[in-house]
């Protein structure tokens, strides 16, 4: 694959769309398009930085889980706690801060925060940290207005049922797999 253009086409507010062009392996020109929670300066620039992180957050023998409304897919689905890292910020403190902000928790232990993955391979350069953490405190919202979000730790059992039943986004859907089965 040889790339020939890179464009941006789009700049929204949190989202840019960038547009490829290249060559394949049969020497045909292709196009292909992507989008950027960043500003890239040129191809050089696609996949370079993390933008935030994914919480799987423990509180003795449970799980949290966030049931939140997403507007992408118009309907309430089961996610881990989550956000973007602001400028300057560092991880741990990210993780601190969108812990709060959703729930109202306060981290006790960060026991491991894993390199950033690519969170959506086939259409965005957009990579997270996965941050495995224990929580202590009370539940509170501290929600925007335009968040709908109703955490809760759930046992074992109750992940078991959800996740025969319930719609998940695939890293929530994962991560509670892997805790109510402990792997």
């Amino acid at each position: 694959m040889e790339f020939l253009k890179f464009e941006k086409v789009r700049d929204g507010k949190y989202l840019k769309n960038y547009e490829l062009t290249y060559r394949n392996k049969a020497g045909r020109e292709k196009k292909y398009e992507i989008v950027s929670r960043r500003e890239l300066a040129g191809i050089e620039d696609v996949g370079g930085k993390p933008s935030g992180v994914s919480i799987v957050a423990t509180y003795g023998d449970r799980m949290l889980l966030l049931h939140e409304f997403r507007m992408g897919v118009n309907r309430t689905v089961y996610n881990l706690c989550a956000g973007m890292l602001e400028p300057d910020e560092s991880i741990e403190d990210c993780i601190a801060r969108e812990l709060y902000e959703e729930t109202g928790l306060k981290v006790k232990n960060i026991k491991k925060i894993l390199p950033p993955s690519f969170a959506a391979v086939a259409i965005s350069d957009t990579t997270t940290y996965i941050a495995f953490v224990e929580v202590e405190g009370d539940f509170e919202d501290h929600t925007s207005e335009n968040e709908q979000i109703d955490a809760r730790f759930y046992s074992k059992e109750e992940i078991k049922q959800l996740l025969e039943t319930e719609s998940f986004s695939s890293r929530a859907q994962i991560a509670a797999y892997f805790f109510a089965e402990n792997i």
